[in-house]
């Protein structure tokens, strides 16, 4: 708890230097994406707190607010992700700690690395921001994430590790295969909700 603490306020601190805010004013379709994330993404990762399975299913949606929002502002959002979550369920403040770094904060740093080296390494196209980001850069994300959440204590309850390793792997397709159908749906009508899409960089159009 400490650390994942020390971790979520240390993020958030950075992402509010950064001063978020400047985000949506430049921006202003991305308040849409924003609230539906605040009103949403709650009741998805606080269902596990709420149906008693006997194998939580986790989903994250981070990487998808990360392509929306950028990584300023999806921090302090997924960061009001976990809070909402706390006070419409059972978590303990420690678990919606833990559900913010390892669902929010974590998946959406890894998102940052993922496009940094995609645009170094690959070409512009829409395509590879589709599937290289939206699809196969989720999956990597979300199970990389997974997988440092169960080494630094927070398994999922009931489950032996390895097992443990291929629900995470499992729902990670699960998450990455929504988020990139979303992506591409936004990229084709709503590109003014993906801060990380460029019309000039991924289309060659003239801005």
């Amino acid at each position: 708890m400490p650390a994942e603490l020390a971790l979520a306020s240390f993020a958030l601190a950075l992402a509010l230097w950064f001063r978020p805010w400047g985000i949506l004013l430049r921006a202003p379709a991305l308040l849409t994406p924003a609230l539906a994330t605040l009103v949403v993404l709650p009741w998805l990762w606080a269902l596990p707190a709420l149906q008693h399975s006997a194998l939580p299913l986790q989903w994250s949606g981070a990487v998808l607010v990360l392509l929306m929002l950028g990584w300023p502002l999806a921090v302090p959002v997924l960061a009001a992700v976990g809070a909402v979550a706390w006070t419409i369920s059972p978590l303990t403040v420690e678990q919606a700690v833990s559900l913010t770094v390892w669902l929010g904060v974590v998946p959406a740093s890894l998102a940052v690395l993922v496009g940094a080296l995609l645009r170094r390494w690959t070409p512009d196209h829409a395509f590879i921001y589709i599937l290289g980001r939206g699809f196969l850069g989720a999956v990597l994300c979300l199970f990389a994430s997974g997988l440092l959440a169960q080494h630094f204590g927070a398994a999922l309850p009931g489950v032996s590790s390895d097992l443990s390793r291929v629900a995470r792997w499992l729902m990670a397709w699960g998450d990455a295969f929504v988020t990139g159908m979303l992506t591409a749906i936004f990229v084709a009508f709503k590109p003014e909700w993906l801060l990380t899409w460029s019309d000039a960089r991924y289309l060659r159009k003239a801005p």
